[in-house]
């Protein structure tokens, strides 16, 4: 084990999320002998961590407190010297700075991944954020979109050199995230509609909100017994539930806030809903369509090359209430077409959104930089052995 290559994955905080769930799956399904994995949060993490803890993954907080902190950079260069990493490998916008810091301590290889941008830079054309990327850029060695809507970004708005952008799609384990055949059978009135993402403005859960009043007045009780569960922790859960209370709506609307048991929940569902006004490649969609759920979304972003509108799914506008309880309804009143397209997308993520496909693409992104990285005259070798004779073993960890 101690010849090979460590990557350490650094990110901002490890809690329920889709980028924590695509990292922790592809360190899962990436081969034991190509690659160790670390995982530094620069804030803290969550129980949710378990999951790479139980499959040898070593687990580093930095706490780092609000605002800038030269003391995370240096807590962060110490732990890079001592566990001596092939490649660092740095998530949004949250982490890119730390790629100086891990040039600083030595480490070979610097990998920088885009899985989307938060409420702050929703359009992509925040001028800070994106001259930092920019000035960083030629201490890094590839940027990691996850959509083509990204890619185009990286390199239009950015200016990411475009030898740089390798995009590697999102994937999902379709044995965990699966279809429960009978789960409506007992009571085929109840209507389900769910989603899950963090409770933040950008996954526009409020407009869901609207929309979900709007059905209820189209749908009364006694025609379909209709609910909504929302997953997801958030600044705005309290928000939401506070509007739910006032709204009189008691246990049609269910808000659990983070949940491990995701795959499990979402067999609940009949419909599967992101009214978001920014994605990029949602793997929260990926895990629906697995689930054989149809899916109403968003046409934003990444979500246009993942939902076939019409075949898995209704796309809509975001930010339109009435449109989004239209495309609802549709679902809710015919459950053939529920079930078609449901089935529809289960075919298209087994055969387009492999979770081994995702893994297989970034091992392959790590062994070709590390073999540029590599010594004049060895740049043949692989990534294991380009490493080996670069730099000094890595430290058990």
């Amino acid at each position: 084990m101690g010849d090979t290559p460590l990557v350490v994955h650094v990110l901002y905080r490890f809690e329920c999320g889709g980028l924590q769930t695509v990292l922790a799956e592809c360190i899962k399904h990436m081969p034991l002998e190509r690659y160790r994995h670390a995982v530094v949060c620069l804030t803290d993490y969550t129980d949710y961590a378990n999951s790479i803890r139980a499959a040898g993954v070593t687990l580093h907080a930095l706490h780092k407190p609000p605002g800038q902190g030269l003391g995370t950079h240096v807590r962060l260069w110490k732990l890079l010297r001592r566990l001596r990493p092939a490649i660092v490998h740095t998530y949004n916008i949250g982490t890119i700075e730390y790629n100086l810091t891990a040039l600083l301590a030595g480490v070979p290889v610097r990998i920088h991944a885009e899985h989307g941008r938060d409420s702050v830079e929703i359009d992509g054309l925040h001028r800070k954020y994106n001259l930092l990327r920019r000035l960083l850029s030629p201490l890094i060695d590839a940027f990691v979109p996850v959509s083509d809507d990204l890619v185009d970004w990286l390199r239009l708005v950015v200016e990411i050199p475009p030898c740089k952008v390798r995009m590697i799609p999102n994937g999902v384990d379709t044995g965990r995230y699966a279809p429960a055949p009978d789960v409506h059978a007992a009571r085929p009135q109840r209507i389900c509609i769910g989603t899950v993402g963090r409770a933040d403005r950008i996954k526009n859960h409020v407009v869901l909100l609207d929309a979900f009043r709007l059905l209820l007045e189209r749908f009364p009780a006694q025609s379909c017994d209709l609910h909504l569960a929302i997953v997801g922790d958030g600044p705005l859960l309290q928000t939401l539930r506070d509007r739910v209370a006032i709204d009189g709506w008691g246990e049609r609307v269910w808000l659990p806030g983070a949940r491990a048991d995701v795959a499990d929940i979402m067999r609940t569902f009949s419909i599967f809903v992101l009214p978001s006004v920014s994605e990029a490649m949602p793997v929260t969609i990926l895990e629906a369509m697995a689930t054989a759920l149809p899916v109403v979304a968003s046409r934003v972003g990444g979500i246009p090359r993942l939902v076939q509108d019409g075949k898995t799914g209704v796309l809509v506008q975001p930010d339109d209430a009435l449109a989004l309880a239209e495309a609802l309804s549709l679902y809710i009143s015919d459950a053939v077409r529920r079930s078609a397209h449901g089935i529809a997308g289960r075919v298209h993520v087994e055969d387009s959104c492999s979770i081994n496909a995702m893994a297989s693409a970034y091992a392959a992104l790590y062994d070709e930089c590390s073999r540029n990285k590599a010594p004049a005259g060895r740049l043949g070798v692989d990534a294991s052995v380009a490493h080996r004779t670069s730099s000094t073993p890595s430290e058990p960890v």
